[in-house]
């Protein structure tokens, strides 16, 4: 016992002890649990399996022109240059 401080220090301490133990065994399983085999190279990046893919109806979506697809191109092109 350490003679500064308090028993309700002490168990508080043990209590907080025991449960960032059990919060870091908790996410490291969570971890191995979701580990995957390794992908092939150039393989495509799996996809996460909490974020549903998004579907757009066909009422929302609009078809691009091949000038605009070049002009988004070109601002995707400008955009990532300047990082």
């Amino acid at each position: 016992m350490l003679p500064s401080v308090s028993t309700l220090q002490q168990i508080g301490l043990a209590v907080l002890l025991l449960a960032t133990l059990a919060w870091a065994i908790g996410l490291v399983r969570t971890v191995r649990r979701d580990r995957h085999a390794p992908q092939p190279p150039g393989a495509a990046p799996r996809l996460l399996k909490a974020v549903p893919r998004q579907v757009v109806p066909p009422s929302e979506s609009v078809e691009l022109t091949a000038a605009e697809r070049e002009a988004f191109a070109g601002l995707v092109r400008d955009l990532t240059r300047g990082h």
